[in-house]
């Protein structure tokens, strides 16, 4: 699961193995090898792969499943807007998949 959540991260932000390895820290053989299931990252690794990403390391692991984005240091306004914004995006979904 772990390697499959890497992966999917990575490639949903539009990040290669180079640039991702880079910003950890370490080659890019090693995100290879967590990607193919070949290695496990270190714990300390795995915190900074779900800082990177903004995920929690239960999620990175397969523990849970939600998501999170990180919104310390918007104002109040600027949060209401992002809620707006993901109320909206929620609505069009249903009414797209006829829950409405």
């Amino acid at each position: 699961m772990l390697n499959e959540r890497i992966k999917e991260l990575r490639i949903n932000r539009n990040i290669t193995q180079v640039e991702l390895a880079k910003n950890l820290s370490v080659s890019k053989q090693s995100v290879s090898n967590w990607e193919n299931d070949n290695i496990m990252p270190s714990i300390e690794m795995l915190i900074k792969i779900a800082n990177i990403f903004s995920v929690s390391t239960d999620y990175l692991l397969g523990l849970d499943n939600k998501k999170y984005i990180e919104v310390t240091g918007l104002s109040e306004k600027e949060l209401a807007h992002i809620q707006q914004v993901i109320d909206d995006i929620r609505y069009k979904y249903k009414i797209q998949s006829n829950l409405i």
